[in-house]
């Protein structure tokens, strides 16, 4: 299984971003996919989250200008990120929650690569 995520870059204050993630390889199912993000000297932390009924939970620091979409059948997470501030600069991390292989697998958790994202001010 892998993930791979894509969309990062340099944007100005007040613009917009699309990240987009794919999960390829064996998967019968996936609990939730979500969007972290670490910036220099933090820890990671969650940005957003989709569940695969299609809840959604938010870190309030970008509650009401992200918003997190995921295709189930495509493996799919993407995240649309407006009015992005300096303080969204960080590397932001797909993460697949208790993916399954296969039914009678156990779940596993999956991270992508990373991807930068740079808001200037």
């Amino acid at each position: 299984v892998q993930l791979q995520a894509s969309g990062g870059g340099l944007v100005q204050a007040g613009g917009s971003l699309r990240l987009s993630c794919v999960a390829s390889g064996r998967i019968f199912s996936i609990n939730a996919m979500g969007w972290y993000r670490q910036a220099p000297g933090k820890e990671r932390e969650l940005v957003a989250r989709i569940t695969s009924s299609g809840d959604t939970n938010y870190d309030d620091s970008v509650k009401g200008r992200f918003t997190i979409s995921r295709d189930n059948a495509k493996n799919t997470v993407n995240l649309q990120m407006n009015s992005l501030k300096p303080e969204d600069t960080a590397v932001y991390y797909c993460n697949a929650d208790s993916l399954r292989e296969r039914w009678y697998l156990s779940p596993h958790d999956y991270w992508g690569q990373g991807t930068q994202v740079t808001v200037s001010s």
